[in-house]
């Protein structure tokens, strides 16, 4: 705990402004695109028309810029898509603690949104879009996806302990401060169930986390540094 709350003491550092570095998120860009042989195999390696239609429309990119950055994506991915366990293999390599893969899944929740088991190139576009150019809300959505585990649409507190535990393996090998574990788990919880209904919507995460409660902003400031590091 006092790891994460060195990092952030006062909490002080805007996540919105983090959030939408696009400095930050052209790191993950390149992540992706220096890996080689991270396709898998059978896979179409087309875009589609609704594909190309979609992306332009949710992004500022127009038909020719979607068709290029494609064909970069191709030339590292060959089959079009992206496996979990590349992807893992790649959060191992930004962090080469034993526990990495825990966090590295739920990274993976905000890029494969159809839960296929891939990162598609359309996936792999929203995410970066949206978090280096996305509103504030659009950012806030995208984070959300990492808390929910079960993809219910709302956060419990046990999701939010496993997500919590999960950060402290991945700062702190020995994981002993089990009390701060269920401080931040409790604190942040409270601050975010506004109608304290035992669980936590879309909508009260991302009203906690513009509101800027401390806890709130904490833990989404700590999924942020794991996106933009390395």
């Amino acid at each position: 705990m006092a790891e994460i709350l060195s990092t952030y003491p006062d909490c002080q550092e805007s996540y919105l402004t983090r959030t939408r570095s696009r400095q930050g998120m052209k790191k993950i860009s390149r992540v992706f695109s220096n890996k080689r042989g991270l396709g898998c195999t059978g896979s179409n390696t087309v875009l589609s028309e609704v594909d190309i239609e979609w992306i332009v429309r949710n992004t500022d990119k127009d038909r020719g810029q979607v068709e290029e950055q494609f064909q970069r994506f191709l030339r590292k991915h060959p089959d079009g898509k992206i496996s979990k366990r590349c992807f893992l293999s790649m959060m191992k390599e930004c962090y080469p603690s034993k526990d990495s893969a825990r966090v590295g899944r739920h990274i993976w929740r905000m890029y494969d949104v159809n839960e296929d088991g891939h990162i598609d190139f359309r996936e792999f576009m929203a995410v970066l879009y949206v978090m280096s150019s996305g509103t504030p809300e659009e950012n806030l959505k995208q984070i959300f996806r990492v808390f929910d585990i079960n993809n219910d649409g709302k956060i419990s507190v046990a999701e939010l302990k496993k997500i919590v535990k999960d950060l402290f393996h991945l700062i702190n090998d020995d994981n002993s401060d089990i009390d701060s574990q269920q401080l931040l788990v409790n604190s942040a919880f409270n601050e975010m169930d506004e109608n304290c209904d035992g669980e936590v919507s879309i909508e009260e995460f991302i009203q906690a986390c513009l509101s800027q409660k401390k806890f709130s902003t904490l833990l989404t400031l700590q999924i942020i540094n794991i996106l933009i590091s390395k």
